[in-house]
């Protein structure tokens, strides 16, 4: 089964997050969360208080095989002056390491030179840090090689998908959104 590790942020988007670990779980991933705050009590973007399951500092990527990284109103607070989810993501770059953005999450990337030359998707207007690859705005979400990036709340569903036909197919992708009786499905 998969392992992932969940970047948990003060004010990073519920749905983004949230949603996209409980739908992973569903689909039999284990779901890490872990943040570079002071506290593991994280307020989300809505209000919600979260409990993470530990700091960055403890963690070790050889423990995981992939990377999420959610968007929310923390990215334009702290993308100027932390470099901690950017060195995070090139940390699981390195070791060719699935990195998955959802929103803004996709210009930590673009910061960290990860997008140059990818075809990825993000919210309309972070593509401003990815200028070096190749921003597909009409795309739910986009899957380059070891990075799938998604357009934002709304495309949590496509992003997801994106993750599972990663590592376990299109057909257990399907049957998950089938199972949750999404449109799609």
């Amino acid at each position: 089964m998969p392992k992932g590790l969940l970047v948990m942020s003060h004010a990073m988007e519920d749905v983004e997050s949230l949603a996209t670990r409980a739908l992973l779980k569903r689909a039999g991933f284990e779901i890490i969360t872990g943040t570079f705050e002071h506290t593991l009590n994280i307020d989300t973007a809505y209000h919600l208080e979260v409990i993470c399951d530990g700091y960055m500092r403890e963690t070790h990527i050889n423990d995981f095989d992939f990377l999420i990284i959610p968007g929310g109103p923390y990215v334009k607070n702290t993308i100027d002056t932390r470099h901690d989810i950017q060195d995070l993501a090139l940390a699981f770059s390195k070791k060719d390491k699935l990195i998955a953005a959802i929103c803004a999450g996709p210009r930590f990337l673009g910061r960290a030179g990860l997008l140059e030359g990818v075809d990825y998707t993000a919210f309309p207007g972070s593509e401003e840090d990815g200028k070096d690859g190749n921003y597909h705005p009409e795309k739910a979400a986009v899957t380059d090689k070891n990075i799938i990036t998604s357009r934002g709340a709304g495309t949590v569903y496509a992003f997801v998908h994106a993750i599972v036909t990663y590592y376990n197919g299109e057909k257990a992708a399907d049957t998950l959104l089938e199972a949750i009786q999404h449109p799609s499905g």
